[in-house]
Parts: C-alpha cells; structure tokens; sequence
C-alpha cells in the first residue's frame, strides 16, 4: 500500500514505574531527515532509535519527540561514608575532651556533616531502557505508518482517476492526429490555387511537400510511449509500496512526451488536448510531492 508523507503517531511504554513516551510528525521532503529530540541523560540511545526508523520510514521530514518519567522508589540510593563518620566522631571527642565540653554527640549531629550521607541516582540498566523505549516507539510508528497509509489510499485513488483523464485525452490525440496530413495537403492545395489561379499544380511537389511534412509532425512514437507512461503510471500505484521518487521521474517523462506532441503537431484540436493533458500532468506531479 503507498503511502503518504504526512503522518502523526504516539506509543506509550510503562514498566515498573518508568515511562517513555514518543511521538512521531512527518511532512514532505525530497530524502529522508529524522531530527530527534530526547532527555540528553539518554543520548547514547539516539543511534537505536535511528536505525529503529530508518528500518521502517523511507522519505520524509520526521521529528521524534520522546520524554521519560519515572516514578519508581528506587531510582536513589543513600550510602554511609563510615570512615568519615568514624573520623567526624573522633575529632569530636577530643574536643570534648581537651576543653571539657558537653558532649552533645548525636547521629543528627554527624549526619550533617559533609560528605557522611550521600544520595545518588541509580544508573539505569541501558538494555532495558531501550527494551521499553522501543515498545513506545514501535507502538508510535504503527499508528504514524496506519495514517500514512490512510492517506497514501486516498492519493492512489486521485492519482488512478487522473490516469484516466489522461487516457481520454490521448485517445482525442489518437483520433485526431491520422488527418494532420490529409487536412494539410487539401490547406495546401488550396492556398496554391489562390495564389496561382491560372497555373496547373505540380502534383509530385505536392507529394514531396506532403511527405516532408508527415514525416516533420509524426507523433505516432511520442503517442504509443505516452501511452506507456500511463500504464507504467497505474501499475506501479497498485503494485509498489515506495513510489514517490519513481513517479516523480515518470512525470516528467509524460511531460516531455506531451511538450513534444505540442510542439510538432500544429493542429488546433490536438493543441487543446495537449494543454489538458499538461495541465492534469502537473496535477499528478504535485500530488506525487505528497508519496513516500
């Protein structure tokens, strides 16, 4: 199924108090540029979560945002310098001593001292953060993907109704482009006879000139490739799932066949048929910008 460069989707992980969650924004762009934005605690999982997409989204400007919470009681631990403690105690004790103060020695005491008590963040185990990191991302890219999808369906059906415009034109092109030749031999000899009323026409020059011309406004290859392109066109709407690059090269193709089909035939109806031909042409080559 195509897919469409715009899409939205968020996941959610918990486990034992922790939390990530992660959204997912994309809009068109030529290539593929993820831009990432996490807690800088957790920048060594960025390359993960990199590679995470990279696996799965192939075009588009994508910005990941994810945010971690935890709640859990055992992120902190407190741990007792006892040397120190020990060291604090006996210093105060020779003071005691020495200048035969009260002893006022208490727990509450020498926990106040700097550096007795300390509090430090656990480390969090890498591999599970990123175990839990990559539930919240997967649930996200599934939802991004589902829209994706979900647009990209509607887009295949415009693009497949404007494919058959296209066909309807070129027919007209079809029928009209056989009597190029016979229209321009009878404006021919007739524009001779109003030149030379009295003189009798040189029917071999006719036939040369005749011949020149079909020869110069001959379409019948730019038709049957045209005709091509927008076979190649529904195919590959209905058969490939990454489209977006090789439809666009397919556009302009179709395009330069048509430019040249204006160009060389010089026929008023086949004019009109070019213009709505171009002119779908650029509808589908915009719409295409939207295809991953």
């Amino acid at each position: 199924m195509i897919r469409s460069m715009t899409g939205y989707g968020l996941g959610e992980a918990v486990i034992n108090g922790k939390k990530f969650t992660v959204e997912i924004r994309s809009v068109n762009h030529r290539y593929s540029d993820i831009n990432i934005r996490m807690p800088r605690t957790m920048n060594y999982l960025e390359e993960n979560v990199k590679n995470f997409l990279k696996d799965k989204i192939s075009r588009g400007k994508i910005d990941v945002f994810i945010s971690f919470e935890s709640t859990a009681g055992d992120d902190y631990e407190i741990s007792l310098n006892e040397s120190l403690a020990e060291a604090y105690i006996k210093v105060l004790k020779t003071i005691k001593e020495k200048h035969d103060v009260i002893d006022d020695i208490s727990v509450s005491l020498v926990s106040k001292f700097p550096d007795v008590i300390s509090i430090n963040k656990k480390e969090d185990d890498k591999d599970f953060l990123w175990s839990l990191l990559e539930k919240a991302l997967l649930e996200a890219c599934n939802a991004f993907i589902l829209m994706r999808e979900k647009e990209g369906n509607k887009l295949q059906k415009d693009l497949l109704e404007k494919s058959v415009k296209l066909e309807e034109y070129l027919s007209a092109i079809k029928e009209r482009s056989p009597y190029l030749v016979q229209d321009y031999k009878i404006k021919l000899e007739k524009r001779l006879h109003e030149i030379l009323p009295n003189h009798t026409l040189d029917e071999n020059r006719i036939a040369l000139e005749v011949a020149l011309f079909a020869d110069k406004c001959s379409i019948d290859e730019e038709i049957v490739r045209l005709d091509s392109h927008i076979t190649q066109l529904r195919d590959i709407l209905t058969t490939e799932d990454v489209v977006g690059r090789k439809l666009d090269f397919l556009a302009q193709e179709m395009n330069r066949e048509v430019n040249t089909i204006g160009s060389k035939a010089n026929d008023l109806q086949i004019t009109h048929s070019v213009v709505e031909l171009k002119s779908e042409i650029e509808k589908i080559r915009e719409q295409i910008q939207n295809l991953e």
